[in-house]
């Protein structure tokens, strides 16, 4: 087993610094039209980020167990040198952004990720407010295992990643020279993720590299200035509905349902998915004159 440092853990601190340096940042230099800070907003990404350790942990139990059971199968062997970490580092990179874009695209995911895109503010503590059912996250990186990455170096890809994300979640710092924004994950793409304005919705899911938006389509740059949150926000601080609200919908709309098909697309289907019988409904009851958008974009009917 390779052993490699917890990057999570050694990077706390600086954590805490930068949060802290970023508070301060908006006392000295306040920023009208950015998102900045809410004590009970900040409170609540803290409060997700701490209890997402608590569940994580958890959760590790099967999910080591599946990717161990892999890794004892596979004859394959990819071995930790200083090499191929960059390699493994580019692979878990490539994948997450797939995990990243199913988790947006299907509702039963996106009922995971939502809460990370809760908040109404953008800053530092928005990179704390993880989800607690991180069980959705792991398949995504079986072909890792089964290429014969040890289990413990694709926790520490994914760890790595995790770091790297954290300082992308302010306003603080505007756009980058060209070669960084074309190359990279920046604060610039990733405001354009936590938007909620329909132009912004599901766009640059990368995790380090922006270059994966750039070859699948899913990149746009940031022109508008963003508006946080959801398109239907959940107003609530409180961490156990931030967790779970968007799962009590799901079994809501299933409830409703009136066949299995319904029940299906409620399910695994887009996050603002309506059945015709719905749509329709819908549709027969706007005004005559409603403006109709040239482009339907059924995530633009996301509900939270």
């Amino acid at each position: 087993m390779p052993h490699l440092p917890d990057v999570v853990l050694w990077s706390v601190p600086a954590f805490v610094v930068l949060t802290v340096v970023e508070m301060v940042s908006y006392r000295l230099h306040p920023d009208e039209d950015a998102a900045g800070y809410e004590a009970k907003d900040a409170a609540t990404s803290v409060g997700m980020g701490l209890g997402s350790l608590v569940f994580d942990a958890l959760w590790k139990i099967p999910i080591v167990a599946i990717y161990s059971a892999i890794y004892t199968v596979t004859p394959l062997r990819v071995p930790v040198l200083w090499w191929t970490l960059p390699l493994m580092l580019l692979a878990q990179d490539f994948f997450y952004y797939w995990s990243h874009r199913g988790h947006h695209v299907i509702r039963i995911l996106w009922a995971c990720h939502v809460v990370h895109h809760s908040s109404q503010k953008f800053n530092f503590t928005t990179a704390l407010r993880q989800p607690w059912t991180t069980w959705t996250v792991w398949p995504f990186y079986v072909p890792m295992i089964a290429l014969g990455v040890h289990p413990a170096a694709v926790a520490f890809c994914s760890s790595a990643n995790l770091v790297y994300q954290f300082w992308v979640h302010t306003e603080r710092v505007g756009k980058l020279p060209r070669p960084f924004e074309f190359v990279l994950n920046t604060p610039s793409h990733h405001r354009v993720h936590h938007a909620s304005q329909g132009g912004y919705l599901d766009r640059n899911f990368g995790g380090i590299l922006i270059i994966w938006d750039r070859m699948f389509g899913s990149f746009v740059p940031e022109t508008a200035r963003p508006v946080y949150g959801l398109t239907k926000n959940i107003n609530t601080f409180n961490p156990l509905r931030v967790a779970t609200h968007e799962y009590a919908a799901i079994a809501r709309d299933i409830r409703a349902a009136e066949s299995w098909s319904e029940r299906a697309g409620r399910v695994f289907r887009g996050p603002g998915w309506q059945p015709a019988r719905l749509a329709e409904g819908k549709a027969a009851t706007k005004p005559a004159t409603a403006e109709r958008p040239t482009t339907p974009d059924p995530a633009k009917e996301r509900v939270a």
